[in-house]
């Protein structure tokens, strides 16, 4: 087992690493900017080097300043987070060439995955799902494009290979618009990714998004640990997650996962990965794999009692499983808060100092977070300052925890998205359960016409 290990990332997801650290005797080191210099983890590591200011290229993606604190450090291995480096296969690459231990998924597996179109191809040699459309990447040719969106039928989306994050995509509804789409996303692509390859799919107008979570030793050894109902998203980005996810059978769950795992064991994964599906009709369609953590992964903590970070720094120790699939048991209900600091129902963001700040508790509360009493909100990251995780016996009391752990939730000084939540908390549509992913922005849109 390591003896140190480097956090090369900020804010939550650092004091989740550096807990997990701590729980198994191992020493951490904190990387940090300028800006994060007060923040909660980096007084609480066993070591911490700043590296850079608050510009995130000059600091947490400055590369060269990562592997010179694990130098002078003497750290044994780098966990990236999730953002950032997560998933930059040239920095794994970096760090394994430097002697250090990357904690994910080797940088061959990382650059096939991140690339949508070889995803896609890997997805179904392995059985897995996926949205209908060819393999490849689209012709030159906008005759041989109309062509095959013809045969997908309209409405088509296209996407970019190297995207993320909900950039590089667009819905095309005719046969008029497809030329000037490609050519714009393919810009767009290129401007944004440093890769002007498009590929296109059918595009879903009412899905869920349903993800599920793998977890491989580098031994073959690969289990799934049930599905997230990610579906209440704005731009593109989740806002609340649930485990399970409302209305799937577990026939229809082991079926998916198992498959999952079959394709992780095919392409010689190892680590946690997420497979995303967008989930209509009763059918999965595969979209995209993340090869590193996922923000939500304490939903699903909560329903199979795996520590997930825990795990990834066992498997890259080479460590196998200590459990098989048949261990592995879904119990009760999870729900996850992402507590951001922004405007409830503008979305804008509100950096600035917290004058007050206390945290919700009481059975069955989890809270992730880095900010305190007189924390500064920095301007320069994400706006997420945490996160609040409810877990009960049924979805019902999850909920129910939920609504109480928001009203005792106390956040002044800034503006946040509690409002937000706890609207959502009585919404009869996320009670019932099964929303699609355009509902959250369509209600969203609905409030802000009404005000």
């Amino acid at each position: 087992m390591f003896e140190k290990i480097l956090i090369a990332n900020r804010g939550e997801i650092a004091l989740r690493i550096q807990r997990a650290c701590r729980a198994m005797g191992i020493k951490s080191v904190v990387v940090y900017s300028q800006a994060d210099a007060e923040a909660k983890y980096v007084k609480l590591a066993d070591e911490s080097v700043c590296i850079g200011p608050a510009q995130v290229a000059l600091s947490y993606l400055n590369v060269p300043a990562i592997i010179s604190a694990a130098e002078v450090t003497d750290a044994e291995a780098i966990h990236p987070g999730y953002g950032f480096l997560s998933e930059n296969a040239d920095f794994a690459e970096r760090v394994e060439k430097s002697g250090f231990v990357f904690i994910g998924p080797r940088p061959e597996t990382i650059r096939m995955m991140g690339d949508k179109v070889s995803a896609k191809i890997a997805m179904k040699k392995a059985g897995v799902p996926c949205v209908p459309g060819p393999d490849g990447a689209l012709p030159e040719s906008i005759h041989e494009i109309k062509e095959i969106a013809r045969d997908i039928g309209y409405p088509v989306i296209i996407k970019a290979a190297g995207g993320g994050g909900g950039r590089g995509m667009r819905v095309v509804h005719t046969e008029a618009a497809l030329s000037n789409a490609v050519i714009m996303t393919r810009n767009e692509a290129q401007a944004a990714f440093g890769n002007p390859v498009v590929y296109i799919e059918k595009y879903l107008e009412n899905p869920r998004h349903v993800e599920f979570q793998l977890l491989i030793d580098e031994h073959g050894n690969a289990v799934h640990l049930g599905e997230r109902d990610c579906s209440l998203q704005r731009r593109h980005q989740k806002i609340l997650e649930e485990a399970p996810a409302p209305g799937i059978s577990e026939k229809l769950r082991n079926k998916i996962g198992e498959r999952c795992a079959d394709a992780c064991r095919r392409i010689n994964y190892r680590g946690v990965g997420t497979f995303e599906f967008l989930f209509e009709n009763n059918e999965f369609y595969f979209i995209e794999m993340n090869t590193r953590l996922q923000v939500e992964h304490p939903v699903t903590e909560a329903i199979t009692g795996i520590d997930l970070v825990q795990a990834q720094i066992n498997v890259a120790a080479g460590k196998k499983l200590a459990f098989s699939q048949k261990d592995i048991e879904i119990k009760g209900h999870a729900i996850e808060c992402r507590i951001n600091a922004e405007d409830a129902y503008k979305l804008t963001p509100s950096a600035g100092r917290i004058t007050q700040y206390h945290a919700p508790g009481g059975p069955g509360v989890r809270v992730d977070s880095h900010a305190y009493h007189n924390y500064m909100v920095p301007p320069f990251y994400d706006s997420m300052i945490g996160k609040i995780i409810t877990y009960g016996d049924t979805r019902e009391q999850a909920i129910a925890r939920m609504r109480i752990a928001l009203s005792e939730m106390v956040v002044a000084g800034i503006k946040t998205n509690i409002p937000l939540h706890r609207d959502l908390l009585t919404d009869s549509m996320f009670l019932t359960g099964g929303v699609a992913i355009h509902y959250l922005e369509q209600k969203l849109a609905l409030h802000n016409q009404a005000i």
